[in-house]
């Protein structure tokens, strides 16, 4: 079993969860959320790669073939989906707050609240 994706996923997921945690900045905030959600499918492929596995196409294969786990293809697949969502709706947010407050910073934001 190899461990290297392992490690590449919590460094990933450390180094996000870093920037997030100090950010000036919502556009900066929001390329923090995809280096952590890169980490999920760096995690997931690691989760479902077999060694001298073949693709999970079972026509041509015999059955005695070992295979990549297609399930957790599948799940990173929706998971790139669902992360371009996120990210697209937060940049239009901060785009908002841009235009409301004039500026990306969470704090001077937070100050304007009153």
């Amino acid at each position: 079993m190899d461990v290297m994706p392992y490690v590449l996923a919590g460094w990933l997921f450390v180094i996000g969860l870093y920037g997030i945690v100090t950010s000036r900045n919502l556009v900066h905030l929001v390329v923090c959320v995809t280096v952590v959600q890169a980490s999920t499918y760096v995690l997931l492929l690691a989760v479902g790669y077999r060694s001298g596995g073949a693709a999970p196409i079972f026509a041509d294969i015999p059955t005695s073939r070992r295979v990549v786990d297609p399930i957790v293809a599948t799940l990173t697949l929706t998971d790139v989906v669902v992360e371009a969502t996120v990210a697209a709706l937060l940049l239009a947010l901060a785009v908002q707050a841009h235009k409301r407050f004039g500026t990306l910073d969470p704090d001077e934001i937070g100050a304007l609240r009153g």
